[in-house]
């Protein structure tokens, strides 16, 4: 299979290149290099493409044509909540107008499988502890609002012209599954809690009011290359005759809260961690938590790390990325 990953640079995308690799895949990175970084993608070659460009879509259909592509993993997007709330413009353009000339390119191409990233923002704040994927679809920022219509464009392009997707959505990421491929961003909790440390100063958690046990916002934590392995799985379950459903959680099932991660900081690093407890962030809900029984069901797929194991890795990638 030759596979294209938007995005395949950065954090997660670099995790399914390798994956991709080493199952022995033809792979093709396109990314604009804003956050990723050529050297986590080996040999894969690398279309440099800013998807929301007027040019994507004619970069897109040559780089199809030319590594003979049969399917595409997308990752390539804006991801800040607090961002997208400041900025909502720029994430509708980014983020849909890119997935729009990505699935034009795709289409024009013949290109008919597609693997999206999408994300658990697109249920905004609900008000049951374990989300389902047939529960209410309400964001409460433009960041959900953007994935979510994501998967309204994919499952728009399979009615017409016959697209086979997956639309994934995410909680929330971390770990490493290669030192050499940790969250270099600093845009998702823990690599934010190791810039702090590095720098001597408090981490800051948004939020000490919430109706959660300790007052901190809980998540699903799932470890980034159990994340890998999900588009490996939902990439191959595309090929089915018979496909239930085109939208799956990816997580472990089990919430943590912001303090709890922090205590798990403090056990890996043995260092201080002091929060800097704050107002809540706009945009933010207070609990989100996976119901991840369609995976397991549909494609066969389960984590298999948990936080002591997603902090542990986080912290070696940090440790390496900051001896270079």
């Amino acid at each position: 299979m030759s596979v294209l990953v938007t995005g395949g640079a950065g954090y997660i995308g670099s995790h399914v290149v390798r994956l991709l690799t080493e199952r022995g895949d033809r792979v093709v990175v396109a990314d604009d290099l804003s956050n990723g970084r050529v050297a986590r993608v080996g040999d894969a070659p690398v279309v440099q493409v800013d998807l929301a460009t007027d040019g994507a879509r004619d970069a897109l259909r040559a780089a199809f044509a030319e590594h003979d592509v049969d399917a595409v993993v997308h990752f390539a997007a804006r991801k800040q909540v607090g961002e997208s709330v400041q900025q909502p413009a720029r994430y509708w353009s980014q983020n849909v107008g890119g997935t729009a000339n990505l699935l034009q390119a795709m289409e024009d191409a013949g290109v008919g499988r597609l693997v999206f990233s999408s994300s658990a923002a697109t249920y905004g704040a609900p008000d049951t502890p374990v989300v389902r994927e047939d529960g209410p679809c309400e964001p409460i920022n433009p960041y959900g609002q953007t994935k979510l219509v994501g998967e309204w464009m994919t499952r728009a392009a399979g009615v017409a012209w016959g697209l086979r997707a997956a639309n994934l959505r995410y909680f929330n990421v971390a770990g490493a599954g290669w030192p050499d491929l940790g969250d270099t961003a600093v845009l998702n909790l823990v690599p934010i809690v190791f810039r702090a440390l590095d720098e001597g100063r408090r981490p800051v958690v948004f939020g000490g009011d919430y109706p959660t046990p300790d007052g901190s916002a809980v998540r699903d934590y799932v470890h980034v290359a159990d994340l890998a392995s999900a588009h490996l799985a939902a990439l191959d379950g595309l090929d089915a005759d018979e496909r239930a459903h085109d939208v799956f959680n990816v997580g472990t099932g089990t919430g943590s809260s912001v303090l709890q991660v922090l205590d798990a900081v403090r056990e890996v690093t043995g260092l201080p961690v002091d929060p800097d407890v704050r107002e809540r962030r706009a945009g933010d809900p207070p609990s989100l938590v996976a119901d991840v029984s369609r995976i397991r069901e549909d494609l066969g797929w389960t984590a298999s790390r948990g936080l002591a194991d997603i902090v542990s890795s986080a912290w070696e990638a940090w440790q390496v990325g900051r001896a270079r």
